[in-house]
């Protein structure tokens, strides 16, 4: 049984993701700390999606694995039953962490959005003050980033550069290959 005790923002972020809830778990006495992520609700329907994949139709179809391999015989030496066993074990723990996100995240109203300064959901524009080189990204939680399509997740080190950063703002960003400072050019929905 989870009691919950209080609501605090972590040091670490600085955008809607950086807030956790934190539980008691009465039974033991110990903290849980549950990250809170926020999505669009676009990105909300991609993880029921998934899910209900998962549970309604591998979930049976690994149920049906374990039976066919059953049938064939003794347990202790197949290989087939231990693989179905192992992927069944996999898919549910898959889905306990699909779970966990959903049952964590909160849709955001995009309505609500302030682009005075870069923050979750924001379409941001930088430009690479070593090279020229002008991106832009959307930020989004760590479940709907897509670097493909321009979205990058809030944990990233370019987004939690940018996070409360404004337009004309100059941030140095510390990414694999060095420090490279960026120039905030635009902020959007």
């Amino acid at each position: 049984m989870l009691n919950y005790l209080l609501f605090l923002q972590s040091k670490e972020f600085r955008g809607y993701s950086g807030f956790f809830f934190v539980f008691r778990l009465s039974k033991f006495g110990g903290i849980i700390m549950a990250k809170v992520s926020y999505v669009t609700e676009e990105g909300m329907q991609k993880l029921k999606d998934e899910l209900d994949n998962l549970m309604n139709i591998k979930r049976p179809s690994i149920s049906k694995l374990i039976a066919e391999a059953r049938d064939k015989g003794d347990l202790s030496e197949n290989a087939e039953y231990e693989a179905a066993k192992e992927a069944q074990g996999m898919l549910e723990i898959k889905i306990s962490k699909l779970k966990d996100i959903i049952a964590n995240s909160r849709i955001i109203d995009q309505s609500k959005i302030d682009t005075s300064k870069v923050q979750i959901l924001n379409k941001v524009k930088i430009r690479n003050k070593n090279n020229d080189a002008t991106m832009e990204y959307t930020i989004v939680s760590e479940s709907e980033a897509n670097l493909k399509a321009g979205k990058i997740s809030v944990d990233t080190p370019i987004a939690k550069g940018l996070l409360g950063k404004k337009v004309g703002d100059i941030v140095n960003i510390n990414v694999p290959s060095g420090v490279i400072p960026f120039e905030i050019i635009d902020i959007t929905l």
